[in-house]
């Protein structure tokens, strides 16, 4: 994936735009988006034609090696002051992962993944605020302990693609928990390319739920 030029099809130019922001896990401050194809809705499902919009960064991702350099004394000063003693590794990232990538590992880094990942996702939170203020631009960075998120997104892509074919075969919709912005961007992933559905992120009671749609092809 090319994670400075990333063009969506979509229904809608709104829910094209929320799928290539979590796509490249950016807000919309961060983005900058070029609506390419507005859309219609057709007569009785005849003629219609999807949305296409253009996502990028505003900032570009080049000195990725200043970012890494700064994410990481971060963090290394976060964990001494949580009395955390750990080894911090960079991970060369794959093309469905952020760009920079830095894996804690030692006996009691257990503790900063949290129920369900939860401390792991503030405490990712909280080194890439700290190193976007350090830098004065914004980069992506993955913060993971041992292998948790490369194991949780594997089990998401799984997830993804079965319940994709359980979409194509009842052709009704199904309806994920919700999931912090990392993980919906995996399912996200998954399908970009799939020929049968589609998926958007929808928010319930404030809590954002990605929905796997039939495309009616």
């Amino acid at each position: 994936m090319n994670m400075k030029d990333l063009e969506i099809s979509a229904k809608t130019v709104e829910e094209a735009i929320q799928q290539g922001l979590e796509q490249l896990g950016l807000t919309h401050e961060q983005a900058e988006i070029a609506v390419l194809r507005e859309g219609r809705s057709g007569i009785f499902g005849l003629g219609s034609e999807n949305a296409l919009v253009r996502v990028k960064p505003l900032v570009g991702l080049g000195g990725e090696q200043d970012a890494v350099r700064e994410a990481r004394g971060v963090l290394e000063k976060l964990l001494e002051l949580m009395g955390v003693a750990a080894v911090i590794k960079d991970v060369p990232a794959s093309s469905d992962e952020m760009p920079v990538t830095l894996s804690i590992e030692g006996e009691d880094s257990g503790i900063l993944i949290g129920h369900h990942g939860q401390n792991l996702a503030a405490l990712q939170y909280i080194v890439k605020l700290i190193t976007a203020h350090g830098l004065k631009r914004w980069l992506p960075i993955t913060i993971d302990v041992g292998d948790y998120k490369r194991h949780r997104y594997e089990v998401l892509r799984g997830l993804a693609l079965r319940l994709a074919e359980q979409v194509k075969r009842s052709r009704h919709l199904i309806t994920l928990e919700p999931m912090p912005s990392d993980e919906r961007r995996i399912i996200h992933l998954a399908l970009a390319d799939h020929p049968a559905v589609t998926t958007e992120s929808v928010d319930e009671a404030g809590k954002r739920k990605v929905v796997i749609s039939y495309k009616g092809v």
